[in-house]
């Protein structure tokens, strides 16, 4: 083994020759060339530290130029002058820091750290080749302080001078870099630290630009406040510090504007630039403001970024009495900049404009202002304490890890987001920080090149792992907290409770048991005694969960409120939360879900059905976190889904518990969607429509009839080959299903052969076997399965074979039967057997030849019957939304009468649903564009009435009130505005329909 590729195994580059010729004889004379290995022991512990420098060659270097640095000053100090370059000076001076290095391990850990991290550190100790003691460990054992001290003496009759504050300050800096590159501190502490060393370089400088006023100037009084990182104690390596100067009183101005400008030209010279740009007008601004000149802008001028940098603000040097007294006259303003109404889009708008100023060629690499950096973190944390700050006076801590750690506590951040953030966030803070300490310099983008990165990785502690090396392992890691820091960062920036909960005044914020009652007397709870009760006994105590319960309810009391039943929206969530208040995710879900709890807020407060249907599952809560679950599941993944939820148990009630469950969830699903149609900024991406609905719960419908047949069938064993279909009629078959509507069926069978004379028996068990699992009390709603539209009616048999319906039509149907079959379809069974049907039926409802006369005159003559005999004892003709004027059956009685005469002829009006087939009609020119228009307006509307008063009600009807807080309730659900302009507009429309309607029946 040659002698460079021995010292390279250390780590060093060029193969170790470069590192031989620095550590041999002529050098450090740690590396004893001959025997090819360290010169002794103690050489060996310092070669092996700077092996694990993050840069073993610069470390190496930067010794042999201190080591080389101290023998020169040495000379010099001795009266010699050593020339220029030459071999390594050695005398008592590099005896004395090698001997210390070997000896004190502390120091030989910070110092190497402090070289192969920093090269301008390193540069800083060659040109003070005795600054290095300062990193010495102490006759105590302690290692040097490292708390953000200036090294300055403790009592001092004379201010310093801009040299010895610089020196001061680069000692102290060299401190807290040793420290934090060896682990002594960790990220908080050296952040603490460093804003610290700001906060007393500051002071420093504020002494000596007081120092040389004139004599005859008195000293004013004037407040150094210190803003953004130095203001949270989160100051980094390089960066401006941001101040506000403050002055008491106009005799002050002067000379306090004297004093800021000479502390800015000295903190400039000895450490980094102090920034005032976000006092009051910017740069444009004057440099010093009074209090009262403060108060004054901020009133009636400041921007909402203004408030949220306000938020950092914290007292530094100068008159630190004066500092707290700003702090404190201005924060009655910063706790409610919230509710000024654009201040939400503000700060996302802010967000974004940061990122879009981001060079395109280093946004990926950006880790303080790109997405997923350190700003997406500020800025999320700085919102929620602007929003919930207002009352909760935990938030209100200037640092961003402890304003975080204040969130999680108090429920406003769940507590693995946050845990998730703080990783994020040290994580990000520690790589600019290790950016920063290279070369002094204020950066925040990760090097593009290899050995940048290298150094990077290795600066960070990252080491060479099996399968995967040290740049690798960072990479991996900077990708995974960038990809959750953005995640959370649109999760907690862009959530509506935040929106929502910033619009309530903090006053009502506040849930005192005397602020509540006012409260909800004027949001209009009949009951404000009760209320309050709920209210106390969900926000009582001192838990996580009455503290989420503290954030939300004053919003969703808001909600409420936009009700016309607010008492009973309050009721139905805490019966709701009753529930699901002990369960890791509800609390959650509805603080971080998105529009989830405003959704809840709507639904509870507005319909009775699916607070009933929630209230059996709670679970399906969840659904409302996601727009795509608020879209009907596809046809086939739905008979697929029940198919599989009824085989799973042999048990037949247990089987059909199952599929119930589900047709529960799928029903709570389309309620919620219908509610939120009309919800505004609450309703999902693509709001469902009447017809949509219909065809939505028809499908579910037909899924339940699919799986309830198999468990049947299961259940009543039939002869071997027996055909059983269940046809759809009526709604059911048109896809016209409403939340009250049965299903109507037809029970069709044939046998093997066409002659088994059990198999009428065996099909009679099936249906009635359906019929029972699906109808039996239960605690999911139960499906009606009305078979009534068969051959006789009631009297009739229950079920027919194909052949047994072929006679009776052929010899016995009426008119209103072939009526009846126009919107009968297969809906589950044996599907040839179902196609049959529909062909059977197409020869009784498209008949040749049309209708006769006698034929029309008939069905007329039915249709006033029905409404003379049908419509219920009190009911209003003129609001009935089924029977009633221009309603449902006055457009379905008119689009089938037109089917029945004309589809013989035209094959496009063969549809089992009503607006198809009207549509139809309107293209073969059988009825006029208006009429059309307006029936199509009539029946829509007359559908979406009657499904909203049972979404109100919880029950079905088809009567519309004239007034009261159903009706309210449902020209909410429909879209708001005037509950009497939309009756009257409910009869306008309605009386256009009937009209149409009487010309097409009359003609």
């Amino acid at each position: 083994m040659t002698r460079p590729t021995r010292l390279a195994r250390y780590g060093f580059a060029d193969n170790g020759a470069r590192a031989t010729d620095l550590l041999g004889p002529e050098g450090l004379r740690l590396w004893d060339t001959e025997a090819q290995g360290p010169a002794d022991e103690a050489a060996a512990g310092l070669i092996d530290a700077l092996s694990k420098a993050a840069d073993p060659n610069l470390a190496l270097r930067q010794l042999h130029r201190l080591v080389d640095a101290a023998g020169r000053a040495a000379e010099r100090a001795n009266g010699n002058r050593p020339a220029p370059g030459g071999p390594l000076v050695v005398n008592a001076a590099t005896d004395e820091l090698l001997g210390a290095l070997h000896t004190d391990h502390g120091l030989r850990r910070r110092l190497v750290a402090v070289l192969g991290a920093s090269s301008t550190l390193g540069d800083h100790l060659v040109a003070n080749p005795d600054e290095w003691q300062t990193l010495a460990t102490s006759k105590s054992g302690m290692p040097p302080d490292a708390e953000g001290r200036l090294a300055v003496e403790e009592e001092r009759d004379e201010p310093l001078t801009v040299p010895e504050l610089r020196r001061a300050y680069r000692i102290s800096l060299l401190r807290i870099a040793a420290a934090d590159l060896t682990g002594g501190r960790g990220l908080e502490p050296t952040m603490a630290a460093l804003s610290r060393l700001a906060d007393e370089t500051l002071a420093a400088a504020y002494a000596m630009a007081v120092a040389g006023l004139p004599a005859a100037t008195p000293e004013p009084r004037l407040a150094v406040v210190a803003m953004g990182k130095c203001g949270g104690n989160e100051l980094n390596y390089v960066s401006d510090v941001d101040v506000i100067f403050v002055a008491a009183g106009d005799d002050d101005l002067s000379a306090g504007t004297t004093v800021a400008a000479r502390l800015i030209e000295i903190c400039g010279q000895v450490a980094w630039p102090v920034d005032a740009a976000l006092r009051p007008e910017g740069s444009r601004g004057p440099l010093v403001r009074t209090l009262a000149s403060h108060q004054a802008y901020y009133r009636r001028w400041a921007r909402t970024w203004e408030f949220q940098a306000l938020l950092k603000a914290r007292p530094a040097a100068g008159d630190l009495a004066l500092a707290h007294e700003w702090i404190a006259d201005l924060a009655p303003l910063v706790w409610h900049a919230a509710e000024r109404p654009e201040a939400v889009a503000d700060v996302r708008d802010m967000r974004r404009k940061i990122i879009d100023n981001v060079p395109p060629k280093e946004l990926d690499r950006e880790i303080k202002r790109g997405p997923g950096g350190l700003r997406d973190i500020e800025f999320a944390v700085q919102l929620l304490q602007l929003v919930h700050g207002r009352v909760d006076e935990t938030l209100r801590a200037p640092g961003t890890l402890p304003a975080l750690r204040a969130l999680v506590a108090g429920g406003y951040v769940g507590r693995q987001d946050g845990e998730t953030l703080l990783r994020g966030y040290r994580f990000l803070r520690g790589v600019e920080h290790r950016l920063q300490l290279q070369h002094l310099k204020r950066t925040h983008t990760v090097p593009d090149d290899p050995d940048g990165v290298r150094w990077l990785a290795a600066a960070l502690g990252y080491t060479a792992m099996p399968g995967r090396d040290a740049v690798e392992a960072f990479r991996s890691d900077w990708v995974g907290h960038a990809a959750n820091v953005r995640r959370l960062h649109v999760k907690l920036l862009y959530q509506p409770l935040l929106e929502a909960v910033a619009r309530v005044p903090a006053e009502e914020l506040r849930m005192t048991p005397e602020s509540a009652r006012k409260r909800l007397e004027i949001l209009g709870f009949e009951d404000p005694a009760g209320a309050l009760r709920h209210l106390e006994a969900l926000t009582g105590g001192v838990t996580r969960t009455a503290a989420i319960q503290r954030t939300l309810l004053p919003m969703l009391l808001q909600d409420f409120s936009d009700s016309p039943e607010p008492d009973r929206g309050l009721l139905n969530y805490r019966h709701v939360s009753d529930k699901l208040g002990s369960t890791p995710w509800y609390l959650r879900l509805l603080r971080d879900g998105g529009p989830v709890a405003r959704r809840l807020a709507r639904v509870l407060s507005l319909s009775r059905y699916a607070t009933d249907l929630l209230t059996r599952d709670p679970e399906a809560l969840r659904l409302l976190a996601d727009d795509s679950e608020l879209r009907p599941r596809p046809r086939e993944s739905l008979l697929d889904g029940f198919a599989a939820a009824g085989d799973r148990h042999p048990d037949p009630v247990k089987a059909t518990a199952a599929v119930r469950a589900l047709r529960r969830r799928e029903l709570f699903r389309l309620a919620c969607a219908d509610i939120l149609r009309h919800g505004g900024d609450l309703a999902p991406d693509r709001p469902l429509d009447i017809n949509e609905i219909g065809v939505a719960l028809s499908d579910v419908t037909d899924a339940t009839l699919g799986a309830a047949l198999r468990i049947a069938r299961r259940a009543k064993p039939a002869p071997d080959g027996l055909r059983f279909a269940v046809i759809g009629m009526g709604r059911l078959g048109g896809y016209e299903m409403s939340y009250p509507s049965d299903a109507d069926v037809l029970f069709v069978y044939e046998p093997q052969g066409g002659s088994d004379s059990s198999a009428s028996s065996a099909a009679l068990a099936i249906a009635e076997e359906l019929r029972r699992l699906l109808q039996a009390p239960a605690p999911d709603p139960a499906l009606g399965v009305d078979a009534d539209l068969r051959p006789e009616g009631r009297q009739g048999p229950l079920v027919r074979s194909l052949q047994a319906y072929q006679q009776y039509y052929a010899r016995w149907s009426k008119v209103w039967e072939s009526q009846a079959l126009l919107r009968a379809r297969f809906i589950c069974g044996d599907a040839s057997l179902g196609t049959d049907f529909e062909k059977l039926a197409d020869e009784v409802r498209y008949p040749s030849g049309g209708l006769t006369r006698e034929q029309v005159i008939e069905i007329r003559r039915i249709k006033a019957r029905v409404e003379t005999e049908r419509m219920p004892r009190g009911a209003d003709p003129n609001t009935h939304t089924k029977l009633g004027r221009g309603g449902l059956a006055d457009v379905e009685w008119a689009v089938q009468l037109l089917q029945l005469r004309y589809a013989h002829e035209h094959p496009d009006l063969r549809r089992t649903s009503t607006l198809e087939a009207l549509d139809a009609e309107l293209t073969a020119g059988l009825v006029e564009q208006a009429d059309a228009e307006a029936m199509t307006t009539g029946w829509t509307l007359a559908a979406e009435v009657r499904n909203a008063l049972t979404l109100v009600r919880g029950r079905p009807t088809d009567q519309l009130p004239r007034h009261g807080a159903e009706l309210a309730g449902t020209v909410l659900l429909l879209g708001g505005g005037d509950p009497g302009e939309f009756v009257d507009r409910y009869l306008r429309l309605t009386r256009r329909s009937r009209a149409a309607m009487e010309r097409v029946l009359d003609a």
